[in-house]
């Protein structure tokens, strides 16, 4: 009877102890940033921004991302810096390496000359290294870009994005990156916008980290035509991971 007993409890035993490996993994992400900023050309000013990007794996292959970012500043009762951005992104992994995605953006930057902006996005990307200490990967894709600007003129145009970032990990969440992303209008050749950031990422402890990053964003034929070309963004920034 005791030689019962003890199968018993054995094989119980045995099932809990699978059950606790095979616990699902957590499938949902989100990072938030409180950034000190410095900002250079259409806006030339020193204020607070919130970004915030969730993330949510619905099977292994597939995931979906949304990030919001919102820059706003006021100064004697002028506003002096205004920036909304509101992007939604599925991606679907074909490889470990290989995967799709389609997404689409809401953008609202008045001190660039965007009162709104709309776009959607379908291509694919490829991790030609993937870690553990070097990352490196490319994103290319087809684009469809709605625009109203604060001139009160609309504008409407297909296009191509190119886009590539590396990582180099310091350490296990010590890192530094560099991105560069490339927009072309295939309605004008000569129109284009190049969005480039570099950043250096410190962990504080195991949530939270601070993040340095500069940012240039060049617009080749800004609306209206009076606007410079090239705005600049210095951050500072404290980011939460969980």
């Amino acid at each position: 009877m005791k030689s019962v007993v003890l199968l018993h409890l054995l094989v119980l035993g045995i099932t809990c102890g699978t059950a606790w490996a095979e616990t699902p993994a957590k499938r949902w992400s989100n990072r938030a940033e409180v950034s000190f900023i410095r900002t250079g050309g259409n806006t030339d000013v020193t204020t607070l921004s919130l970004k915030n990007l969730f993330s949510y794996t619905i099977t292994d292959p597939l995931s979906i991302s949304a990030k919001l970012e919102a820059l706003n500043s006021k100064e004697g009762g002028s506003q002096t810096a205004e920036r909304y951005l509101a992007e939604l992104r599925v991606d679907y992994l074909f490889t470990q390496r290989m995967y799709g995605i389609a997404s689409t953006a809401w953008l609202r930057d008045t001190f660039a000359g965007i009162a709104t902006h709309y776009d959607g996005n379908l291509g694919g990307g490829y991790k030609f290294v993937d870690g553990p200490r070097h990352t490196l990967l490319g994103e290319a894709g087809a684009t469809y870009t709605y625009e109203e600007y604060t001139n009160g003129s609309t504008d409407n145009y297909p296009g191509a994005r190119l886009f590539g970032k590396y990582r180099f990990a310091f350490a296990e969440k010590n890192a530094f990156t560099q991105s560069v992303e490339y927009l072309q209008s295939l309605d004008q050749t000569s129109r284009q916008v190049i969005t480039s950031e570099t950043a250096v990422i410190a962990a504080l402890n195991s949530i939270f980290s601070l993040k340095t990053s500069y940012t240039l964003r060049f617009h080749s034929k800004p609306v209206p035509a009076d606007l410079k070309k090239t705005d600049t963004i210095l951050e500072m920034a404290l980011v939460a991971s969980f």
